[in-house]
């Protein structure tokens, strides 16, 4: 009975595809073993892993970019996945994951390159390194063919120093090279020294073919390294046609697993649909347009989807300049509380419903940083750092920049325990002792972030009580994994050099691995000062997390718009509106804000914004220049049509020979 289901269920999964995810979410450590081992001694594909976790806003928002960037790749090309470091903390601390997002790549089994941070043009270009290399070392030489070459060059060669050469190429590659041969970069070194001596190449051929390569779920090959006869599991009918398995021939045993196989592939599809889904954020990109855009809105936060959801509804069909790496409500990981009419949600989540509302009224986007602001002529020329921008009006809405303790150390470690958002970096500290410097309540949010994962959180204030809210106060202080140094700032930053793994290669003989983490120092504890005793001591941790404030991002505008002179940094608004010095520039949000510095205060402030873009646009009468122009070309065209001289027309009396004259009146008559 219990096989008859088995079977039941196996039947009805047999039309399944059994095609590799284009990204594949790892589970666990041991699954992410076997692909990266199936990939070395299978295909020679490169593994790319993005470590991430689901409140990290940079992670969030680089996702779909890693998608694309997956899908232009191909999968025949390299293997991509993704692992969230919370649920499989082993790997993180495997590999010394300190910031997300980070990608590892890997090469024939090992770590050849990593990359930290959310930018698109350096993950592209790692991307493109990997895939390069692995097809570049995706070479054999066999022993024959070296026999064969010594024939030609070299005939007094003996068939002993051959095989000796030939024998010190294999050992540099023996992990997953099961039938010893010179194989990879070992048989391109030894190629290329060849060539050198004796100014011919040696023959050498591909170590796997496209069918090796092709994006299957099964291996394509056996545990000893053959290749499996396509026919194997399979019977054919007495037409000829391949047909399916004979599962009633199965053991229990074989069918769970079989079951299993099929369910767990049927769900990795189901996610891929799901990351297919968030490709489609794509379609709302920016297209340069060969007429000037009405209003550009510089920054992606509160403010600025704010600006862009009333632009956009006003029909103005604004155009949002902002990075993947989103601001400070999209590093937000505690729920937003003080946002009217929002509970239980998180800063990404807010986020990203703003800019799906936007995006629905019109809105496009353009994932870049501003640069600069050519405002010497008009329309304006904003450019990024793969673009440039015409547009009658801008709306700056940045935002502001963490602000760094300045002290020894601190720069050195960034990636490696230094960290200004714990939302994005605290799950690799998972189990670890932590430190956050700060007293407001930006301090308390990153504090209580890291209190779910970490072991300890230790809150440096260089006063004797926080500035923060009382509500966010009072649950750091009542938090038992939270524990607060009065009266203390950081002086230092220590830390050590962790050595990678890949120095194992190196005793191995391949030369061409990169050693990547030798340099990188890692965090070990910092160095605190008591401000009233000026005493000095270490405290042992992990990582530190600076949350001291922010500075506005408003480096563009030097020399474009006055400032204020009693808050520096912010940009200075003419009266109650958002007006700069500048016709055409406003000001929104933090950049602008020296006093509130909220969320719900920063969307008000867009949404002005834009009613004062528009305003302005309308006293200008600057209006839609693309419309306007296909309305007058569309007058001109219908205008050709209708050719005013009556005798191009068609006369229907002419050719009755006059006759029309007097039709009417013949034709009353006669009825």
């Amino acid at each position: 009975m219990v096989k008859s289901y088995l079977l039941l269920l196996i039947a009805s999964h047999i039309g399944s595809i059994f095609a590799r995810p284009l990204v594949r979410q790892i589970r666990s450590a041991h699954e992410f073993d076997r692909l990266v081992e199936k990939h070395a001694s299978s295909t020679g594909l490169p593994v790319i892993a993005d470590f991430y976790s689901d409140g990290c806003g940079p992670c969030r928002q680089i996702a779909p970019v890693y998608q694309k960037l997956a899908k232009q790749t191909g999968q025949e090309n390299a293997v991509f996945v993704k692992i969230n470091t919370q649920e499989v903390p082993e790997l993180s601390g495997r590999y010394n994951i300190r910031s997300i997002p980070t990608f590892i790549f890997f090469h024939d089994g090992k770590k050849v390159d990593l990359l930290n941070g959310a930018s698109e043009p350096a993950l592209q270009q790692s991307i493109s390194s990997v895939v390069n290399r692995s097809s570049r070392e995706n070479v054999v030489l066999t022993k024959e063919a070296l026999i064969e070459y010594y024939k030609e060059v070299d005939a007094e060669t003996g068939i002993d120093k051959i095989e000796t050469v030939y024998q010190k190429c294999a050992d540099m590659n023996k992990k997953h090279n099961p039938n010893k041969q010179c194989v990879g970069s070992a048989a391109g070194q030894l190629s290329k020294r060849l060539k050198q001596k004796y100014n011919k190449r040696v023959e050498t051929t591909l170590r796997f073919t496209d069918e090796d390569r092709k994006p299957t779920s099964g291996s394509g090959s056996t545990k000893d390294g053959k290749k499996k006869d396509a026919s194997q599991g399979q019977q054919k009918t007495h037409s000829g046609k391949v047909d399916t398995p004979n599962l009633h021939l199965a053991t229990k045993e074989e069918l769970m697993e079989e079951l299993e196989k099929r369910l767990e592939e049927e769900e990795e599809a189901k996610e891929d649909e799901l990351e297919e889904e968030d490709f489609a954020e794509f379609e709302h990109s920016y297209i340069p347009s060969d007429f000037p855009e009405r209003l550009v809105i510089v920054g992606g936060g509160p403010a600025g989807m704010s600006a862009a959801i009333y632009a956009a509804r006003a029909g103005l069909k604004p155009v949002v300049v902002a990075p993947p790496l989103g601001g400070q409500l999209q590093g937000k990981g505690v729920d937003v509380e003080n946002y009217p009419g929002l509970a239980n949600v998180t800063g990404p989540e807010v986020v990203a419903a703003m800019r799906s509302q936007a995006a629905a009224f019109g809105a496009v986007f353009e994932c870049e940083t501003v640069l600069s602001i050519d405002h010497t002529q008009r329309p304006f020329k904003v450019r990024t750092n793969s673009s440039e921008i015409v547009t009658h009006s801008i709306v700056v809405a940045t935002g502001a920049e963490s602000n760094w303790l300045n002290i020894p150390g601190e720069y050195e470690m960034r990636g490696g325990g230094v960290s200004s958002c714990a939302i994005c970096d605290g799950a690799a500290f998972y189990g670890k002792d932590v430190i956050v410097v700060g007293g407001g309540d930006s301090a308390m949010e990153e504090a209580l972030v890291l209190a779910r994962t970490s072991e300890s959180v230790t809150v440096i204030h260089r006063r004797d009580e926080f500035r923060a809210s009382k509500v966010l106060a009072l649950r750091v202080l009542d938090h038992p994994s939270i524990h607060v140094k009065w009266n203390a700032v950081v002086t230092k930053i220590v830390g050590k050099k962790v050595v990678s793994e890949n120095e194992e290669s190196k005793e191995n003989g391949d030369e061409d691995e990169m050693d990547l983490d030798k340099t990188q120092m890692f965090v070990t504890g910092a160095v605190l000062e008591d401000t009233m005793t000026g005493e000095t001591s270490t405290l042992p941790c992990e990582a530190v997390f600076v949350a001291i404030g922010h500075t506005p991002s408003t480096q563009f505008l030097e020399e474009i718009v006055d400032f204020d002179e009693h808050h520096t940094g912010y940009v200075k608004t003419v009266g109650q509106s958002t007006r700069t010095s500048v016709p055409g520039i406003f000001a929104a949000g933090d950049v602008s804000d020296a006093i509130y510095r909220q969320a719900v205060t920063s969307a008000g402030s867009g949404a002005a914004a834009a009613l004062d873009a528009e305003r302005w646009l309308s006293e200008e009468g600057l209006g839609n220049e693309e419309a306007e122009f296909e309305a007058e070309l569309l007058a001109e065209l219908m205008a050709d049509d209708v050719d005013t001289d009556a005798s191009n027309h068609y006369n229907v009396y002419e050719d009755m020979g006059g006759r029309g004259s007097g039709q009417k009146e013949s034709a009353r008559v006669e009825l």
